[in-house]
C-alpha cells in the first residue's frame, strides 16, 4: 500500500511539472508575462495589469476582464488597451485607474474639459459622440431584452445637435475657505467638491453668476454649510434659465432665514448676469443631503421665469420639475405626441404631470386633458400654465398617481390615452393595476431609467398591452443618462 501511494504521489508531481512546462512554453511563445503573474499572484490593490476594455457600465465606466474578473476603469472606451492600476479589490470585481494607455480605441478623442476626469458631471468627453449614441441605444435595447424579456427593436436614437452648454439648470455645492468660494460638482461617488470653471455643460451666464456670489461671499465673510456639524450658512448656489426667453433665476440655498447684506448680493447679480429676472432664497435648515428646502422667498424680481416649449409658455419656479435640455425636450415631447396618435376626440390622462409640460403641449390635439401630480405647488403652476396659454380643456388633480387614477375611475372618466412620466424608480405595481382597469387604448411611457422602464413594460405586457415602439432620446449629451419613449397599445387595438 505504501508503495502504491508513493507511485501515486510521484505521478501527480510529474503531471504538475508537465503542466508547468507547457505553461512556460506558452509564456515564451506569446511573451505574456502578465499571464505568468496570474498564476502566482492573486490580483490585489496597487497591482498594475494589462487590460482590454470591451464594454461600458450604466454609469459610463469601462469594463475589462482579467482572468475572468470584471475590472472597472473610469475614463476608458471600448477598444482601449491599457495598463490599469488597481485601487480597489473585492471578491467579485476590481476597480482601476488608467496608469498607461497602450493602444487607444478608434472611438477615443481628446477631452475638451480639464475637469472631466475628476468631477462626476460628464462620463463621455473622451469618446466620439457616435460611440456615445451607439452605447445609449444598446443600453436601452439590452434592458428591454434582458430585464423586460421583450422582443422589440429600439428605433434609431434621437441625438442632439448641441453637445455643450445645454443645461438650463445648475445646482452647485459650495465650499468656502478663507473667504474664497469653491463651487462645482462632486467628484465621482463622493461629496468632495471639484471646482469647475467654465463648465462645458452650463450656460456662460451661470459662471458670471458664480462670480457675483464669490464677490459677495468675500465681502460679507459668508460661511459654507458643513454636513458633519450642520453649521454654516450657504449650502448650494442654484441657477435656472429659460433658453427660449433668455430669462434667468438665481437662488441661494441657505441654512437659515436670511443672508447678510442681501442688497449687495442683488446688486452684484444684476450687474453680472444678463437676462436676470428673479433672485430667491431657498430655506433648508434640515440636516439632510436633499438640496432644496420646502420654503422659497423671492428677494428681487419675479416669482417665476418663463420658457417656451413647442409654442407653449411655461412658468418655472425654483422647485418646478422641468427638463434640463430645452431643444432635446422638444424632440422628446414631439415623439411622445406622435406615439399618442391624438385626433381631437380623445381624453388624455397625464400622470406625474409636474407643471403640465407634456400634457399641455398635446392639449390642442385632445378633447380633454387631465393631469395628476402629488406636489401642490406643481399643480398650481400647471393651472397657471394652462391659463396663460388659453387652454380651457384641461383640469389638474393634486394626488399621488395611484390615488388620482382611482379618483378618475370613480368619476367615470375613461382615458383613451395615458402619458406616464414617472421618477427614476418607475411606477408602483398598484398604479399599473389601476391603469389596466382604466383600459386605455394607448399608453405612452416616458422614462429616464431604461431598467425600470423594461420592468414596467413587461408587467403591462402581461396585462394585455403590446409594446409597439421604443425610441431613445439623448437628453443629456456627454453623460451616461438617456431618456426613452415607449408606445403600448391595448392588445385588441394593436390587432386592428
Amino acid at each position: 500500500m505504501n508503495e502504491f501511494n508513493s507511485r501515486l504521489h510521484k505521478s501527480k508531481r510529474e503531471f504538475l511539472i508537465f503542466l508547468f512546462i507547457i505553461f512556460v512554453i506558452y509564456v515564451i511563445i506569446h511573451n505574456d508575462l502578465l499571464c505568468l503573474a496570474v498564476i502566482f499572484l492573486e490580483l490585489a490593490k496597487n497591482d498594475k495589469i494589462e487590460l482590454t476594455i470591451d464594454a461600458l457600465t450604466s454609469e459610463g465606466s469601462g469594463v475589462g476582464r482579467y482572468n475572468g474578473l470584471a475590472v472597472f476603469v473610469r475614463g476608458t472606451v471600448p477598444g482601449d488597451k491599457i495598463i490599469a492600476h488597481i485601487i480597489k479589490r473585492s471578491k467579485h470585481y476590481a476597480v482601476g485607474i488608467i496608469d498607461k494607455l497602450l493602444f487607444p480605441s478608434s472611438q477615443r478623442i481628446e477631452s475638451d474639459c480639464p475637469y472631466s476626469q475628476k468631477c462626476g458631471g460628464c462620463s463621455f468627453r473622451h469618446m466620439t459622440y457616435e460611440e456615445e449614441l451607439r452605447y445609449k441605444k444598446s443600453r436601452v435595447q439590452d434592458a428591454l431584452s434582458r430585464i423586460g424579456h421583450l422582443d422589440i427593436k429600439v428605433e434609431e436614437i434621437i441625438g442632439a445637435q448641441k453637445l455643450n452648454h445645454y443645461r438650463n439648470k445648475a445646482q452647485y455645492p459650495v465650499e468656502i475657505s478663507g473667504g474664497t468660494l469653491s463651487a462645482g460638482f462632486y467628484a465621482y461617488k463622493s461629496h468632495r467638491i471639484i471646482p469647475c470653471h467654465n463648465c462645458q455643460l452650463q450656460p456662460a451666464e451661470f459662471e458670471k453668476g458664480l462670480g457675483a456670489f464669490s464677490e459677495w461671499i468675500k465681502k460679507e465673510n459668508i460661511t459654507s454649510y458643513d454636513e458633519q456639524t450642520g453649521r454654516g450658512l450657504l449650502r448650494h448656489i442654484y441657477f435656472r434659465k429659460g433658453f427660449a426667453t433668455g430669462e434667468i433665476m438665481a437662488c441661494a440655498v441657505i441654512n437659515g432665514d436670511s443672508v447678510p447684506n442681501a442688497q449687495l448680493l442683488i446688486s452684484l447679480l444684476r450687474k453680472n448676469v444678463d437676462g436676470l429676472k428673479s433672485i430667491a432664497l431657498n430655506l433648508n435648515k434640515e440636516k439632510t443631503n436633499v438640496i432644496l428646502g420646502k420654503q422659497t422667498r423671492i428677494i428681487w424680481g419675479e416669482q417665476h421665469i418663463q420658457d417656451r416649449l413647442l409654442g407653449k409658455t411655461f412658468l418655472i419656479s425654483p422647485n418646478s420639475f422641468y427638463q434640463v435640455n430645452h431643444d432635446q425636450c422638444e424632440k422628446l415631447y414631439e415623439t411622445a405626441k406622435a406615439f399618442a396618435g391624438l385626433t381631437g376626440e380623445e381624453t388624455l390622462l397625464d400622470l406625474y404631470c409636474g407643471v403640465g409640460t407634456i400634457g399641455l403641449t398635446m392639449a390642442d390635439s385632445a378633447k380633454q386633458l387631465v393631469g395628476i401630480e402629488i406636489i401642490p405647488q406643481a399643480i398650481e403652476n400647471a393651472k397657471e400654465n394652462a391659463k396663460i396659454n388659453g387652454i380651457e380643456n384641461a383640469q389638474f388633480l393634486c394626488a399621488d398617481a395611484p390615488k388620482g387614477a382611482e379618483i378618475l375611475k370613480q368619476q367615470g372618466i375613461n382615458p383613451d390615452v395615458i402619458i406616464l412620466d414617472p421618477p427614476r424608480k418607475g411606477c408602483d405595481r398598484a398604479l399599473l393595476d389601476t391603469i389596466t382597469e382604466l383600459s386605455p387604448d394607448r399608453i405612452v411611457y416616458v422614462s429616464c431609467d431604461s431598467a425600470t422602464l423594461a420592468r414596467d413594460l413587461e408587467i403591462l405586457n402581461s396585462k394585455g398591452f403590446t409594446v409597439n415602439k421604443v425610441t431613445a432620446v439623448d437628453m443629456f449629451p456627454r453623460t451616461p443618462h438617456v431618456e426613452t419613449v415607449a408606445l403600448l397599445e391595448k392588445f385588441s387595438c394593436a390587432m386592428q
